[in-house]
């Protein structure tokens, strides 16, 4: 059998598309390597979205071929699917180049790489078989693929393509099978939650998507991450409401305060539409918790939209955000706007907002102190002090906080306990189990 050794980079949905090649490449008699080293074939699973994100992933490549001059790399992902000409004749130390558009091509790839006869597709694999990539007893779902939204700055709608949901059905059966292999969490994953089924006619949207996954038996998690808030669909709420597996967490990408910015970044609503949603939510579910993302350096951004951001954030009482200068990416209508804020402005306004946002998230953490809730056991730091790490409804995976447990008896991962929050220390919870 013929080794191969995957580096993922990039968002989750990077990941997914990670787990689907190793299922693909595992059903096509290859077998994953523990490290490049002992591997035939290293693929670097890329991300395309951003300057700082496509330079690593090149540099990955660099790094490989100097350290394995012998070996054969193949750079796969969003940076081989946006550029794939340009690499082709920029990049030799790549082997090959294989984008994000058909997944289960990855093995006839692979294969003609290293002079191996070429297999068929398998599109067998993507129904909750994949390997997962992610800690013990979570797992994302990626429900649709693509975008429509358009906003001036993005350059996934190029890189991914339109929206493509998938079908109700399909999503409910993968979803049966990772709750089957022992998965508590399931995250519901796209560039836009809120658009799914927009493209699948009538029948198909995010609430009806969420009445189906609520027949399934069992007690687990889902996370809903990525709403757009210009068409956040309200019914959700009550969905949450009814069902408590469904988390009241959301991640709503706010991007900005400054009518005049969130205009040129194409989008519909303001600030004060964001705030109505953000206190719709909370009026809905008490124990909402919300994450957002801002930008700062957006063209024409001026200190005067900067104070306008500032005071949208002290309003909002986001109980979680992260903060990202912008990038400025061809072949997007930001490219050619004018007013371009220097980067060591954007750098100084996204330290700024980042510095006011931590009192803000350790207030809003303060709330969940002596509480008695659910913790989700991802990993032991030192079992035999009883150190557990694990995250509460209030913590999504890799961004937020995480729940640190004590405990005086052992706990398995990837399972639930009962946990009193008896502290804090910064933005993670202190949680004892309960007993």
């Amino acid at each position: 059998m013929t080794s191969y050794y995957l580096d993922p980079f990039g968002c989750v949905k990077n990941q997914v598309d990670a787990e689907t090649m190793m299922a693909v490449l595992n059903r096509a008699n290859w077998f994953p390597a523990s490290d490049p080293a002992a591997a035939d074939l290293i693929i670097i699973n890329s991300c395309g979205f951003i300057e700082s994100a496509k330079q690593e992933s090149i540099n990955a490549v660099l790094a490989c071929r100097k350290q394995y001059p012998d070996k054969k790399i193949l750079l796969a992902g969003c940076l081989a699917q946006r550029y794939a000409k340009e690499l082709a004749e920029s990049l030799p130390e790549a082997d090959a180049f294989f984008g994000n558009s058909n997944l289960t091509a990855i093995a006839k790839t692979a294969n003609r790489i290293m002079g191996i006869s070429i297999t068929d597709d398998d599109d067998e694999v993507v129904l909750g078989n994949r390997p997962l990539l992610s800690l013990p007893g979570q797992a994302y779902v990626k429900i649709a693929e693509g975008c429509n939204n358009r906003c001036s700055f993005c350059a996934i709608p190029n890189i991914r393509g339109p929206l493509r949901s998938r079908p109700i059905p399909q999503v409910l059966e993968e979803c049966r099978r990772l709750l089957d292999r022992g998965i508590r969490e399931l995250c519901l994953i796209g560039q836009d939650l809120g658009s799914y089924g927009g493209d699948l006619g009538e029948g198909t949207s995010l609430p009806e998507l969420l009445e189906a996954l609520s027949t399934l038996q069992g007690h687990f998690w889902v996370r809903l991450l990525y709403i757009h808030p210009d068409h956040f669909p309200r019914s959700i709420l009550e969905i949450c409401r009814r069902d408590t597996r469904f988390l009241p967490y959301f991640d709503l990408p706010f991007q900005h305060g400054s009518a005049k910015i969130l205009r040129a970044m194409n989008r519909r609503l303001d600030a004060a539409a964001y705030l109505s949603l953000i206190a719709e939510i909370r009026s809905a579910l008490p124990d909402a918790v919300i994450r957002s993302t801002f930008l700062t350096g957006f063209p024409g951004e001026t200190e005067e939209d900067f104070r306008e951001l500032l005071d949208f954030q002290a309003r909002a009482e986001l109980d979680w955000l992260g903060v990202f200068t912008y990038s400025r990416e061809e072949d997007t209508p930001a490219y050619g706007m004018k007013g371009r804020v220097a980067k060591k402005t954007a750098a100084q306004r996204k330290a700024l907002i980042e510095e006011h946002q931590m009192a803000i998230t350790e207030g809003r953490m303060e709330r969940f102190i002596g509480r008695t809730l659910e913790v989700l056991v991802e990993e032991g730091v030192d079992e035999e002090e009883g150190l557990y790490l694990g995250r509460l409804y209030c913590q999504a995976p890799e961004v937020d906080g995480s729940a640190v447990i004590r405990s005086d008896r052992p706990l398995t991962p990837g399972t639930f306990i009962q946990g009193r929050v008896f502290g804090r220390a910064g933005f993670d919870l202190e949680v004892a189990p309960y007993s």
